[in-house]
């Protein structure tokens, strides 16, 4: 999946670019009403699908540009102007809110999702398969470095990060550390998006690391939270019920009172045909149908 798109919708064509739009006849698309959406790469697959289906129930007139960069991208563009919405997949903190008390932000869930602790799947099929949240801490402290102390085989833990400004590691590490800017020594590498790690922990066979929900699959695989005798599954029934540990709201993120065509298409968002797109991006709606 590619981190930025661009899309834009004439009477007759739509164009799906990177960076600018063009009209047919090559020229810069000036006249058309523009809006601007930066951040979570969590809450991408699902605006990027929305703003297509909303350029072309408007049939042209307005362009859309979706990128990503990561929740406190989507924070800081939104509350300095940068960005006519912002996304996010943590909270505001305080001292964002204080920095952009003037209009003030707004936070709009449009959806809800679980931050899994993800492992490469050679791993999980020799047996590692829970992990309790003391468990996870050492490893990323370093304190546990081969999976065979975990019941594993006799691998080199390789302990994957991600970019201190990412919403999923600002939730997953307030999880495991209670501090969700926490350090951590035993990290060899630092990921940016959902798919750079993704592929990262794909591409090994000893690999740990954290995504979101929807970005599990054959290869990485999400492991249960051990919470005492309990095993708790990373599924989206859990998530529902409340009932997975490390979950989270999905948010788009406005300064004051969204207007205009930025008004109607976060309304189009959290609507039916929004909620739709958010289930079938895999994650869970705010307001099911």
């Amino acid at each position: 999946m590619k981190k930025s798109f661009f899309i834009s919708l004439s009477a007759t064509v739509l164009w799906l670019l990177t960076g600018i739009a063009y009209s047919p006849n090559g020229n810069a698309e000036e006249k058309a009403s523009r809006i601007t959406v930066v951040g979570s790469t969590t809450v991408l697959p699902i605006a990027t699908r929305a703003a297509e289906k909303f350029v072309e129930k408007k049939n042209g007139g307005i362009s859309i540009t979706v990128n990503g960069g990561g929740s406190g991208v989507g924070i800081q563009s939104a509350g300095s102007g940068r960005a006519d919405i912002g996304m996010a997949s943590r909270n505001i903190t305080p001292r964002e809110r204080k920095r952009f008390q003037n209009p003030g932000l707004r936070v709009l869930p449009v959806g809800r999702d679980a931050v899994v602790c993800v492992i490469s799947s050679e791993v999980y099929s020799a047996g590692v398969q829970a992990l309790s949240k003391e468990q996870i801490g050492d490893i990323y402290l370093g304190k546990i470095k081969n999976w065979q102390e975990l019941g594993g085989p006799d691998r080199e833990i390789v302990v994957i990060d991600k970019e201190r400004h990412r919403g999923t590691r600002h939730v997953f590490m307030k999880y495991v550390f209670g501090n969700e800017n926490a350090r951590t020594p035993g990290a060899r590498l630092v990921t940016g998006s959902n798919n750079e790690e993704q592929t990262k922990i794909a591409q090994s066979d000893s690999a740990i690391g954290m995504l979101s929900l929807a970005w599990i699959n054959d290869d990485v695989v999400g492991v249960g939270i051990r919470e005492g005798d309990e095993i708790i599954e990373p599924t989206l029934e859990n998530v529902r019920r409340n009932r997975f540990p490390i979950a989270r709201d999905l948010n788009l993120i406005v300064a004051g009172e969204p207007l205009g065509r930025v008004k109607e298409f976060v309304e189009f968002m959290l609507g039916p045909e929004g909620q739709n797109i958010v289930a079938e991006s895999g994650y869970i709606p705010v307001h099911p149908n």
